[in-house]
């Protein structure tokens, strides 16, 4: 079957449009697209009429399985409806859950991309010894067509949902002068979008945070191998 851009779920077209193709290597630090992953998760899954968040607290809605494995298992780490009218706080903080599955959400989706032919990984080794991966497009290029794809929601506002999220998340994760084509105004205007939006919120005040307590980028398996 061919592969097309508007097959991609939330978590892997993020994960294609922050990908430097000539580099193999995010445009953004790691730790970050980590947390980004994780709010592309909870997008993807409120799209799909899976949860909701209620201050700040995510619920299952409709528990049945999503046709996608990888949200399927990450729909089952957050907490199941309750029967119980009075518990306290009900379900699952989105910026904890933001933290914790961060790097499972990144590499599982990644490996994804790998697996479906959209993504090669090179391996190589930093002085000869410490191994560490790089990510290029496959064929055909996907990267190129998603990259395509937001600068025309761009252009139009992000004028549904989906371009939305997207939009939240790369200002969440610090890349919206990266990627937008309209300068300063492209900046605020997804700034904008980031603010309304709860997940995006949630994935920038771990970021903040991150940066805040001097974290490493935690670079993982797209490492340069050298620290």
């Amino acid at each position: 079957m061919t592969q097309d851009a508007s097959d991609l779920t939330l978590p892997e077209e993020l994960l294609l449009l922050t990908l430097d193709p000539e580099r193999g290597k995010p445009l953004c630090d790691r730790t970050h697209l980590r947390y980004g992953t994780a709010g592309a998760v909870l997008a993807e899954l409120e799209l799909q009429g899976r949860i909701r968040e209620e201050r700040g607290r995510v619920q299952v809605v409709n528990p049945l399985d999503p046709a996608h494995p990888l949200l399927a298992s990450l729909l089952t780490t957050l907490d199941p409806p309750s029967g119980k009218k009075k518990r306290f706080r009900p379900g699952t903080s989105a910026k904890a859950w933001i933290r914790m599955y961060g790097r499972n959400a990144e590499e599982r989706h990644l490996d994804h991309l790998i697996g479906r032919g959209i993504l090669r990984r090179e391996t190589r080794r930093f002085l000869g010894v410490l191994p560490y991966h790089r990510h290029f497009p496959g064929d055909p290029d996907l990267t190129g067509a998603t990259r395509w794809r937001f600068g025309q929601a761009e252009a139009r506002g992000f004028p549904d949902q989906r371009s939305r999220a997207l939009a939240g998340l790369v200002s969440a994760t610090g890349l919206a002068g990266t990627l937008t084509t309209a300068g300063r105004e492209g900046r605020a205007a997804m700034k904008t979008v980031r603010r309304t939006l709860w997940f995006a919120s949630a994935v920038h005040h771990n970021v903040r945070q991150n940066q805040s307590s001097g974290g490493s980028s935690d670079s993982g398996g797209w490492s340069d191998g050298g620290g």
